[in-house]
């Protein structure tokens, strides 16, 4: 695995203390494993309990993933080649050779995009010659010119102008060549000579905008004293004829051959979005961009073949639809969880454990201890938390022989009290007495469920007594209405758990015929009575399931 990679440990979008708590401590288990770049995350609001978990261990809460589909800045890594407008073509051709690339952009002095320059569209303009009359056509300055050819000025007029100018070569004798110079624009010409005084004096003579010597032969001072009284400019290079033809025509300005119709997009854009601009429209490449238009990279469609750098390791669920947005576009490269198993499913290989135990955290407690390692007091923290958390403190029918086993364990290392500490985290987490409001309340811990053509929405919540639902049973089933028709879901529903008396509530908003099929006893309109239900994945879920499989 490549340096570059950033590893996120990451629970379900709605994460509950077993979630967070297991993705920290699994995070650290990974890295004393020696595997690098990997952080603990979480794809959502954390809850009040979980809140004081952390703050109670001392714990930073996890950094938030908002979604992980890939962004053109995860494929566009590579250090960025531009070239300035003012630069000739040469430039850009030394370019392309030195760093092996087909795209350029092309800057102002500030560094922002003002064109794109294809090598393709470029070698094309000099190399085929669709246009005889077209490719003697000069547009350059004299000072790109004498760059280009590295030539010493004899003499300078205008340098500095960027001109259309006609490249000729004084290949000629003087006898014929005079009667040449008779039919040229004189002040449109550019000349090519070796080391043929005649041909230098008449052209000179004649007043021809730029006289080019090559070869490196000197020029004789009654020709300079000519070039001087009518305005011609002398350039003498040490490259041959040949040579010197074709460095002049690469004098252009590359502002000069650049697009201007070209692509721009910006580092944090959808990859996606970049594939289906590349694959669909006519450009084969696009200038990456900051927001104040700073080139920053180039992306074209190899860069579509890059993995992202970000991978996930998923805890706490195994579905794509309760995972971080943009999970199905990574590499997933690992999921420890205790659920059933959803629609999963990974290109390669991977290390997939799942267990039934009351939570995630006994599941990552036992790979503690099978990896020989002990966690550190805080970690331990967690991992009780969590699994107080999820067994409902060892009460709820999920619990196993093996999450009683850790609890010991996992007390000794962290120093805390399970009965005291489970009793303060349900007690600083329950969000319906502490005035939350109704649709964060019932979001909390929210999953979906699919059943055939239906889609059901449930979220749970604990509470010491009923007293605080009652207070707020008409907002809740006011907020549950909107839930199940925004969301399309045959059922809404909220469990409301008392983990003191071990009985939930369930509120719901659903089909008319519920009463009849539900098999709950009904308290009330929209209210069912579920004695000793306190796990909604184990004792709700499949109870629904089946329920609903049959209409």
């Amino acid at each position: 695995m490549q340096e570059a990679d950033k590893v996120f440990v990451v629970g379900h979008r709605n994460p509950d203390s077993d979630s967070i708590c297991s993705a920290i401590a699994y995070a650290e288990l990974r890295r004393q494993q020696g595997l690098t770049g990997v952080t603990a995350a979480r794809a959502g609001t954390i809850n009040y309990q979980t809140q004081y978990v952390l703050d109670h261990l001392g714990v930073d809460v996890p950094k938030l993933l908002s979604d992980v589909h890939p962004r053109i800045k995860d494929v566009v890594t590579e250090k960025v080649i531009s070239i300035h407008q003012s630069e000739p073509m040469s430039k850009a051709m030394e370019l392309y050779h030195r760093h092996r690339i087909r795209i350029l952009p092309v800057v102002d002095d500030t560094g922002k995009a003002k064109g794109l320059l294809l090598l393709k569209q470029a070698t094309e303009f000099f190399l085929v010659p669709t246009e005889p009359e077209k490719m003697r056509r000069i547009r350059a300055s004299i000072s790109s010119i004498q760059c280009c050819l590295g030539a010493t000025a004899q003499h300078l007029s205008n340098s500095e102008q960027l001109e259309e100018l006609d490249l000729h070569v004084g290949a000629r004798r003087e006898a014929s060549f005079s009667r040449w110079v008779e039919g040229i624009i004189p002040e449109k010409t550019i000349l090519i000579t070796g080391d043929r005084p005649g041909i230098q004096r008449l052209a000179v003579a004649a007043g021809i905008r730029l006289l080019i010597i090559s070869g490196g032969a000197s020029v004789d001072e009654k020709l300079l004293a000519l070039a001087s009284e009518n305005n011609v400019s002398i350039l003498v290079s040490h490259y041959d004829t040949a040579n010197c033809v074709w460095l002049t025509r690469m004098a252009t300005p590359v502002g000069l051959l650049a697009e201007a119709d070209f692509l721009v997009v910006k580092p944090n854009d959808l990859l996606e979005d970049l594939r289906l601009k590349l694959i669909h429209g006519k450009q084969s490449g696009a200038i990456v961009c900051s927001a104040d238009g700073r080139v920053e990279g180039i992306a074209t469609k190899s860069h579509l073949l890059k993995k992202s750098a970000v991978k996930l390791i998923l805890v706490d669920h195994n579905e794509l639809a309760q995972a971080v947005p943009g999970a199905e576009k990574v590499e997933i490269i690992e999921v420890i969880d205790h659920h059933r198993l959803g629609n999963f499913h990974t290109d390669l290989p991977i290390k997939f454990i799942n267990q039934p135990l009351g939570s995630t955290c006994s599941l990552v407690s036992t790979l503690y201890q099978q990896a020989g390692i002990e966690p550190e007091k805080k970690i331990a923290g967690l991992l009780l938390a969590g699994l107080l958390s999820d067994t409902v403190i060892l009460k709820s029918p999920t619990t196993t022989e093996i999450d009683r086993k850790l609890v010991p364990w996992l007390e000794e290392i962290s120093g805390l009290d399970h009965q005291e500490f489970g009793s303060q985290l349900f007690a600083a987490g329950s969000p319906m007495a502490s005035g939350t409001p109704v649709r964060k309340l019932i979001f909390t811990d929210f999953k979906e469920y699919g059943v055939g053509d239906y889609l059901l929405g449930l979220g749970q919540v604990e509470v010491v007594n009923f007293h605080s639902f009652y207070q707020r049973q008409n907002e809740l089933m006011a907020e549950l209405l909107k839930i199940q028709k925004e969301k399309n879901y045959e059922l809404a529903a909220l469990l409301v758990t008392d983990i003191v008396l071990e009985n939930s509530l369930l509120l719901t908003a659903g089909p008319s015929e519920l009463p009849l099929i539900i098999g709950y006893p009904q308290e009330s309109e929209n209210i069912y009575r579920l004695k000793g239900v306190l796990s909604r994945k184990k004792q709700l879920v499949p109870h629904l399931l089946k329920v609903f499989k049959g209409l």
